[in-house]
């Protein structure tokens, strides 16, 4: 129940990884068989993947998560146009990957960043952003689906303020929630980076890749033998790209099954914690308008990590948080922003779903709720 952390690898991508680990290790950059069978590797996931984006293979790099490409888009971004300007702007609840490269960027290099405030249901308030636009703003960053409450920003309409107001900007989408799960068209959206990461959709970790348009102006952050167009050096992962491409073809072959999937789980445990006393939903008043696989809910009267621990002893794995930001979060700026009462800040647990998630995995979680959540709430601290 915490997939949106990461995912159980599907057998074929580690049937794949293993074949071209031990029987098709070529490096890439040689110049003998092996090696153009690698660089084929390569190739043949770099067009897979686009044909998910609908954009051009060029448009397509490697890296090994979304950490590395989302520091990419920013730092790289940002070291690049500088001389245009040296505001930024992002919204008050982006991951860490994110807003951690902004803060160094704010704290380091002399950059100004501004932080959108959202709705009470987790979504950019576009007049803020408009409001927010200067004519030394370089760089929008704008997560798509949020990795704690599951709330969705519309890319692009997002996109097209941008563009209006100077098609100069950078306009960076954090992608790595959504990519598998709805689709994406890079075109349509205007950005000129999405990040992905490979362990959110099946893939194995250390994997990933950057969307970059075809003109954006960027630094490289990674220097050394020149791969990848001199965007991003080191021997490819060809293993981990491997399985990648498995993972991204069966995603988005099944996309419209895997939805409906991912939303009658959502829609089924949403009801069932709706129906226990002092027990509330998140962001997420309009079912159909929030990410499939994301819940966010509250629990009155026992601390998240409590909670968290107790039904790990039954089982059951779920969040307290953003796994990717430390193993000890402090307080959710996710809910902080939509404005959840602050006795439940730290009563709140994240659920996230995979394509393996069964609702007999629902029905048995909300058991071991039910019959923890009394025993629990006994020894509350007042």
């Amino acid at each position: 129940m915490d997939n949106a952390a990461t995912t159980q690898a599907l057998p074929e991508v580690a049937d794949v990884v293993k074949d071209v680990m031990c029987n098709r290790y070529g490096n890439p950059s040689s110049l003998h068989n092996r090696g153009f069978e690698a660089e084929k590797i390569i190739k043949d996931a770099r067009e897979s993947i686009a044909k998910t984006l609908k954009c051009s293979p060029d448009n397509i790099i490697f890296t090994s998560g979304g950490t590395e490409g989302n520091n990419m888009a920013l730092v790289g971004g940002a070291l690049a146009n500088q001389r245009e300007g040296k505001h930024i702007i992002t919204t008050c609840y982006e991951h860490a990957s994110v807003y951690r490269p902004l803060m160094y960027l704010e704290d380091n290099m002399g950059f100004e960043v501004t932080y959108l405030p959202v709705d009470k249901n987790g979504r950019v308030e576009l007049d803020a952003l408009k409001d927010a636009l200067r004519e030394d703003t370089i760089i929008v960053s704008i997560m798509h689906v949020n990795n704690e409450i599951g709330s969705v920003n519309d890319i692009y309409e997002i996109g097209n303020i941008v563009k209006e107001y100077n098609k100069n900007i950078i306009y960076h989408v954090d992608a790595i929630q959504s990519y598998g799960k709805i689709m994406i068209n890079a075109k349509r959206s205007k950005a000129d980076f999405i990040t992905v990461s490979g362990h959110k959709i099946h893939g194995p970790k250390g994997t990933g890749f950057v969307f970059k348009s075809d003109n954006v102006k960027v630094h490289p952050i990674i220097h050394g033998g020149g791969q990848q167009k001199n965007f991003r050096s080191g021997t490819e992962n060809v293993p981990g790209i491997a399985g990648l491409k498995v993972a991204a073809d069966f995603m988005y072959g099944n996309m419209s099954d895997h939805a409906e999937h991912f939303f009658k789980i959502k829609k089924m445990l949403k009801e069932k914690c709706e129906s226990i006393e002092g027990v509330t939903v998140n962001a997420c008043e309009e079912l159909e308008a929030t990410a499939p696989h994301v819940l966010s809910v509250s629990f009155e009267g026992v601390r998240s990590e409590v909670l968290l621990h107790a039904l790990e002893d039954r089982g059951v794995f779920v969040s307290s948080g953003s796994a990717c930001s430390s193993n000890h979060p402090g307080i959710s700026h996710a809910l902080q922003a939509i404005g959840v009462d602050k006795n439940l800040l730290e009563s709140t647990i994240r659920f996230s779903f995979s394509v393996f998630t069964t609702a007999e995995m629902i029905d048995y979680t909300v058991e071991q709720i039910e019959d923890l959540l009394p025993m629990l709430r006994k020894y509350v601290k007042r």
